[in-house]
């Protein structure tokens, strides 16, 4: 079935470029263009769109104005903001409403991969009333801006750790969180580090840009508990099955590319609790208390509440963020790994076992006691024989972060 996309821009020059950048997907997508958030939202009450990406300075009607107005009317679009006022976005009010930002000039290529992995969300989140659950939420965390500037700059071939370092160290605030992270036994690094620059010739820039990622998605959250559920422990279970992850897709050899993704998903793949639980905490109660009394998994009591779980809401946020499908797939499945057909490793798997074996670490229930059910995944993608390395890594990880 073809997705419906709406582009918004003021300049009809803008909109025929997009028109011709994307006529290759005409048979895949149905795409209108329309010249202000007057028009658009005329178009939405008389049809169904999955997609809107607008610029954000129009007369009239503004893009955050008119993606205000989608998210009330028809929760259930992704939104995305595409503008060439990208270095001032972090302080407009669209941070809580757009799921995504894309700076002008923005090449075809680019534009291209964000609206197909968009539109691919469909298949995590099927049920459209599922999708409206997310998107309907008061407050969903969006891309950190330092995240995007980092990126940008690595694609910039010019690039360096000292740049890298030059844009973390202006923000003072992540700064200090970066390094507060990179210095604690989590990393384990031979002396403390005192500047983001020096970070990233210890850890490389692809770690430090994960660093940024959740780091920033977490502090969007405030810390209010609930009974039975910690954020500071949400917080360093997410860290101890980053690092695991990454140390796993370390030994086993694989490309900076999946080594930063098996730390992202360790970090991200509780990001759906999160979300949950701070929008509905009166209904998350609900979910705890039916952990507690019928002694189920937190995802299957979220299924019985929601209609969905915290699985497939992280996963969802973080592929309309943009970021990689395996990373996507990571947080879909990582309690469920066998529904994603794995047949060699993956983030996904790294995860899986990194998740395991700390809730089985730190539940006082030994490592050992894993059923052969939960880690027959593991088999059945060819790893049975680096397990016993695996555990290794995972238990050097979780004894030191006592220390």
């Amino acid at each position: 079935m073809k997705k419906h996309i709406l582009f918004v821009d003021d300049d009809p020059n803008i909109n025929d470029g997009l028109r011709r950048m994307l006529r290759s997907f005409r048979n895949e997508w149905d795409m209108s263009f329309v010249t202000s958030g007057y028009e658009a939202l005329e178009l939405l009450e008389d049809g169904a769109y999955d997609i809107i990406i607008t610029d954000m300075r129009m007369p009239g009607m503004t893009g955050n104005a008119l993606l205000k107005e989608v998210k009330s009317r028809h929760p259930h679009m992704v939104r995305i903001i595409l503008s060439g006022h990208s270095d001032n976005v972090s302080n407009m009010e669209s941070v809580s409403i757009a799921h995504q930002f894309l700076s002008k000039p923005c090449d075809v290529d680019t534009l291209k991969v964000t609206i197909t992995k968009a539109c691919g969300m469909g298949e995590i989140l099927k049920d459209r009333d599922l999708v409206q659950l997310v998107n309907g939420l008061k407050s969903i965390p969006s891309v950190p801006h330092l995240y995007t500037e980092i990126v940008r700059e690595l694609e910039n071939e010019s690039n360096s750790i000292k740049k890298i370092g030059a844009i973390i160290s202006r923000d003072i605030g992540m700064s200090a969180k970066v390094l507060q992270l990179i210095n604690s036994a989590f990393f384990g690094l031979p002396k403390k580090v005192t500047c983001p620059e020096t970070a990233a010739v210890y850890l490389g820039l692809e770690t430090i840009k994960g660093l940024v990622l959740a780091a920033g998605v977490f502090s969007a959250f405030k810390k209010k508990d609930l009974e039975g559920l910690s954020i500071d422990r949400i917080w360093r279970h997410s860290m101890l099955v980053g690092s695991s992850a990454m140390k796993i897709a370390k030994e086993e050899g694989h490309s900076d590319q999946i080594i930063e993704a098996s730390l992202l998903a360790g970090l991200l793949h509780d990001l759906g609790i999160l979300v949950l639980s701070s929008n509905m905490p009166d209904k998350y109660e609900e979910v705890l208390k039916q952990v507690k009394e019928n002694r189920c998994e937190l995802w299957e009591a979220e299924k019985v509440v929601f209609g969905t779980t915290h699985c497939e809401v992280g996963a969802y946020l973080v592929g309309i963020w943009g970021l990689p499908w395996h990373l996507v797939e990571a947080l879909a499945y990582h309690h469920r790994p066998s529904e994603a057909q794995l047949a060699t490793f993956s983030p996904l798997l790294a995860v899986h076992v990194s998740d395991l074996l700390e809730m089985k670490f730190f539940d006082n229930q030994g490592i050992e006691d894993l059923t052969a059910a939960k880690l027959e995944v593991v088999s059945k993608a060819g790893f049975e024989d680096r397990l016993p390395i695996w555990r290794a890594i995972c238990e050097e990880t979780f004894n030191a972060s006592d220390d």
